[in-house]
């Protein structure tokens, strides 16, 4: 059983971030850009099935501009077989992502999906769900437990009230969330032979997939400065405060 594990390219969580003057994007200059974190978790999750012989292969697929490969690269020198990069220098949301991902899908035979929940960039959590209704099939979104049972995956999550678990058929598609796994780092003997891995090219335009945007970034904008607080005689004062400056009351 073959493996697909969507993977996007993002900005480093510990990088300081700065909007253009004219708020048409961040300033990308001096950025290191990592494997998106929860498609780190899904790589990682992937891979442990392969070892423990529910899968044969971990493909990795991204999508984006020339660069992405070297997060598909990181991904191979994890431990995944090899990687598809559909090459794209336009703007992507999660709508076109999933357009993408669902060809892709459609080119070889594949147990499941499993890809991060979200991305530390956009924040949308929706690719997920918008590829499993794209392909019509069963998904189980926020996994922090995946096991594989014969033609079905058992997926735990957490809800409000503890955990819930559910089973559904294979094939499907499975997001994951933080507390899934921690991500093993690449080793230097796995980067050297993820050099040697084999990375699939496609051209966006044979795909023929609409490039159409749904959602359009207008403008971004830095966070006001926080003022400083102060300090308030007693509970009357601060309540005050509250009402009168803060408007929170």
């Amino acid at each position: 059983m073959k493996i697909l594990v969507p993977i996007k390219k993002v900005p480093d969580y510990q990088a300081k971030i700065k909007v253009k003057a004219d708020g048409s994007g961040i300033e990308t200059e001096g950025i290191k850009w990592i494997v998106n974190p929860f498609d780190e978790i899904a790589v990682e999750e992937a891979l442990r099935l392969k070892e423990a012989g529910k899968a044969t292969e971990v493909i990795v697929v991204g999508f984006g501009p020339d660069d992405v490969s070297t997060q598909l690269r990181y991904a191979m020198a994890m431990g995944a077989d090899r990687g598809i990069h559909v090459k794209y220098d336009g703007a992507i949301d999660s709508d076109l992502a999933s357009r993408v991902l669902a060809e892709v899908y459609k080119r070889d035979s594949y147990g499941f999906v499993i890809m991060g929940k979200q991305s530390i960039d956009s924040d949308a959590n929706q690719t997920a769900q918008l590829l499993a209704a794209r392909l019509d099939l069963p998904q189980a979104c926020f996994a922090s437990k995946v096991a594989l049972e014969s033609d079905k995956a058992l997926v735990t999550r957490e809800v409000d009230g503890g955990l819930e678990t559910i089973a559904i058929p294979l094939p499907c598609i499975i997001s994951t969330d933080l507390r899934l796994n921690e991500p093993r780092y690449a080793s230097l003997p796995g980067i050297m032979k993820a050099k040697k891995k084999p990375l699939e090219e496609i051209a966006f335009a044979d795909l023929k997939v609409d490039a159409a945007l749904k959602v359009k970034v207008l403008k971004l904008s830095a966070p006001a400065q926080r003022k400083g607080g102060r300090k308030v005689a007693d509970v009357e004062a601060l309540v005050q405060a509250l009402q009168n400056e803060a408007k929170v009351l």
